[in-house]
Parts: structure tokens; sequence; C-alpha cells
């Protein structure tokens, strides 16, 4: 059987393609051994997802299983209402945009679609601000269409022992896997 991207790899690929390996050795520990401050924090903000209490309509998908067999992605989608077809993805906090958060909620749209919903609208919604930022679907998007196309083949080209990989100081420090990582610079 052929394995998949999960949702998350697209922003931690990002950070840096090494960390999906990290995080995959801490698979099935206790989360408090490795998370830091931000990642509970995210973990908190998605309890209302998880527990499927956000909302009791039954027009609005919480937290299912989505797959894109195009891209070969799977993962959780955060909010989807199926009547307006808008997709939401909660972050705790958002100070920047950054493109692996556009490029997760790009492979929920994949999903979606494949799955014959209809996606009209998507949106990153800021938790601890209560702000949403509209993002443009991928056919009106060019630019960062083709830049997901382009990470999720990199992915699939990477290997860890075989790509070539050069630290990133601001990354390493603030990264919970450095550590483990014989390639980093802390």
């Amino acid at each position: 059987m052929e394995s998949y991207i999960t949702l998350s790899y697209l922003n931690d690929f990002i950070f840096c393609p090494r960390s999906i390996y990290f995080h995959q050795l801490y698979a099935g520990y206790n989360e408090q051994f490795y998370k830091q401050k931000p990642q509970v924090a995210g973990t908190e903000a998605h309890s209302s997802i998880d527990n499927k209490t956000y909302s009791t309509r039954a027009d609005v998908l919480m937290g299912i299983e989505v797959f894109s067999d195009k891209y070969n992605i799977a993962g959780k989608i955060d909010v989807f209402d199926i009547r307006s077809g808008r997709l939401t993805e909660r972050k705790k906090e958002i100070k920047i945009i950054y493109d692996g958060y556009i490029f997760q909620v790009y492979a929920q749209y994949f999903a979606l679609m494949d799955m014959g919903y209809s996606v009209k609208e998507i949106v990153i919604h800021d938790i601890s601000h209560n702000k949403n930022y509209p993002i443009k679907i991928p056919s009106e998007d060019e630019e960062m269409f083709l830049k997901f196309e382009k990470l999720v083949d990199e992915i699939n080209k990477y290997s860890l022992s075989t790509s070539k990989f050069i630290p990133v100081v601001e990354k390493c420090i603030k990264c919970i896997y450095s550590n483990l990582c014989d390639k980093s610079l802390c």
C-alpha cells in the first residue's frame, strides 16, 4: 500500500522536511513530552471540532476525514458548511498567513471536491482575534496553486537520507525536535 501525505505535513515540510520524520518517531508517545506551548494551545483550540461541539447543524461537517485521490493527501478538516460551501480552517492565533496554511486548505478543498462537495469559499479563522482571512480558491490563484503542486511533488521525492538539507538558525531554534536532529544548529 502506498502511503499518503498527511495534511499537516504540507506546513511542516515547509518549516523543515526533517520534522516530519521526527514527528513520526513520537507517534504513540504522550504529547506532553514533546509539545511546546504553541502546539498545546493549537490542540486546545481544536477541541470543539474534535469533540464535535462546534455546531449542532446537520449540514456542518466537523473534524471529518478527507482524502484527495489526485494528490494522495489525507487528514481532517475543521469545518465545512455544506449549505454555503464555506471551508474554514481554525488557528489559535494568526500573526501571518503562511503558505503552508494555504496549502493545507487547498488540500482540504481538493479532498472535499473529490468527495462530491461543492467548495465555494475558503477562510482561515483566527480564534484569538475572532477574525476571518479569506483565501482564494486554487483556480483563482494560479501562482499559489502551482506552488502547492510543486510542494506535493517535493514531499513525494524527499528522502531523509539522500536529500540535501541546509539548517536555518531561525527555524532550528524554534523546532521542538532540535534535540533529536543531527543537522540542527541548536
